[in-house]
């Protein structure tokens, strides 16, 4: 069976990592990192493939840090008060695993670079970080929540013009209710 392709189109590494269980809030959410393989890949897909092999305990820390991210990221996309148990969460999750930042003139084309991550808890860390950061400056204002009720999926929307996330079937849907509405008022309207 094929797996599930990757979401990395929601504006930012750690929003992919939340689009890495889609239709989370569905009663058929799609695990697109079942397996440690596939967390591999995801890494490597967002440029933080670690030196070593990343482990079943490695996707356990990744499901973990998805799921502590989550609530953090709706609240931020909907304007309301983060639990009082999100913030200490992301925060002990930085103590145990963000390492200092290392930068190094890029061998490649010209830039900064960083070296690979140790292990995939050191790649994680760095997805954490992104999220504490981006949570907490300005770019926290363009975060949207998608309204469709099993999505909920969060993306950036520096532009302020997107109504849905970035998934296609969110859109029809949500473009196809509304039109459906329209027409229902309309033939009462009328009627």
């Amino acid at each position: 069976m094929e797996p599930i392709p990757f979401r990395l189109d929601t504006g930012a590494t750690w929003l992919n990592l939340l689009a890495t269980r889609g239709s989370a809030f569905g009663r058929h959410p799609e695990e697109r990192i079942p397996t440690p393989e596939r967390l591999a890949d995801w890494l490597a897909a967002v440029e933080l493939a670690p030196r070593a092999p990343v482990t079943d305990a490695d996707l356990e820390l990744a499901c973990h840090l998805r799921e502590t991210l989550r609530p953090l990221a709706l609240s931020a996309a909907t304007g309301e008060d983060p639990s009082p148990q999100a913030a200490p969460a992301l925060t002990a999750f930085l103590a145990a695993h963000d390492g200092p930042l290392d930068l190094t003139a890029a061998a490649g084309p010209p830039g900064l670079g960083r070296p690979a991550p140790q292990d995939a808890a050191a790649a994680l860390g760095r997805v954490a970080r992104q999220a504490a950061e981006h949570l907490t400056g300005p770019e926290r204002h363009a975060l949207k929540s998608c309204p469709e009720s099993d999505c909920r999926g969060v993306f950036a929307d520096p532009d302020g013009r997107r109504r849905w996330c970035p998934s296609p079937a969110c859109a029809s849907r949500g473009r196809v209710r509304a039109h459906r509405a329209r027409k229902a008022g309309a033939e009462a309207e009328h009627g």
